[in-house]
């Protein structure tokens, strides 16, 4: 089993060797799971040599267009030039409506000579939000965290938790400082290797962790911390702080050996 990033970037990210946070998890039969689809994943799966007729799986952790505003391009792509149909797309039930109803339906629903639906496109799975689901034998389990917290509504991700060739794994997805979340600690205790979001601005957003706050976070889970979603710019010294380092752009994973 491989992880590979993508891309590390934050949504804003305009490095000319960089893209948005999103990942593609390989087995060993082959299939493939995207995991998020930004706005530039098209140039991203080019850059790393993968067609995009190779994905056979995806995974949504949350609404923004840098993990969602792909997916118009991959819908499009996989029901007009190939004849597999629908691609299977796992999400949190909770989101689920709303990725049709007020992301993708004013672009996708009127096609030629008749309207479509989400169905034409994507082989939806719904997940709940304490779930899991099966891929390729292993069990994914939904992580939620609070992302972006407004004055009435609260935008949640749906991160990841997994066994991946006998390492435990928790790909947080986008998300605000959680390590004093008692639904997510335990998952970020139980790691061997965590991927946090991580922004490195000048200042503290509230909707990604900071830099600074995870630096904060105990000795013992900033040793096995990789840092993602960074911003472009010069990044502060991870490894000085206590963590592994931040992943590059095309860096793979594999726990096999």
């Amino acid at each position: 089993m491989q992880l590979r990033f993508l891309g590390t970037g934050a949504a804003f990210c305009m490095s000319p060797d960089n893209f948005q946070s999103n990942l593609l998890l390989t087995s060993p039969g082959g299939r493939r799971l995207l995991i998020d689809c930004g706005t530039d994943i098209r140039f991203a799966l080019r850059h790393a040599g993968i067609a995009v007729a190779a994905v056979t799986d995806i995974y949504i952790s949350h609404l923004h267009a840098d993990h969602v505003g792909g997916l118009e391009y991959m819908g499009f792509f996989n029901r007009f030039g190939t004849d597999r149909g629908p691609l299977p797309l796992y999400i949190c039930e909770s989101i689920a409506d709303a990725l049709w109803g007020e992301s993708l339906a004013a672009g996708m629903q009127v096609t030629s000579g008749h309207d479509s639906a989400l169905a034409d496109y994507f082989d939806e799975r719904k997940v709940a939000p304490d779930g899991h689901f099966v891929w390729e034998g292993m069990e994914m389990h939904l992580v939620p965290t609070r992302h972006v917290v407004g004055d009435k509504r609260v935008m949640h991700s749906y991160g990841l938790a997994f066994r991946m060739d006998g390492k435990s794994v928790y790909f947080t997805a986008d998300t605000r400082y959680c390590y004093d979340d008692p639904v997510v600690r335990p998952y970020m205790d139980a790691a061997d290797v965590i991927f946090h979001d991580c922004e490195t601005t000048d200042y503290v957003t509230g909707v990604h962790a900071h830099f600074d706050e995870l630096a904060a976070m105990p000795a013992k889970i900033r040793r096995k911390t990789w840092l993602y979603h960074y911003d472009d710019g010069t990044l502060p010294d991870a490894k000085a702080a206590g963590f592994i380092g931040y992943v590059e752009r095309g860096q793979q994973f594999d726990f096999s050996s």
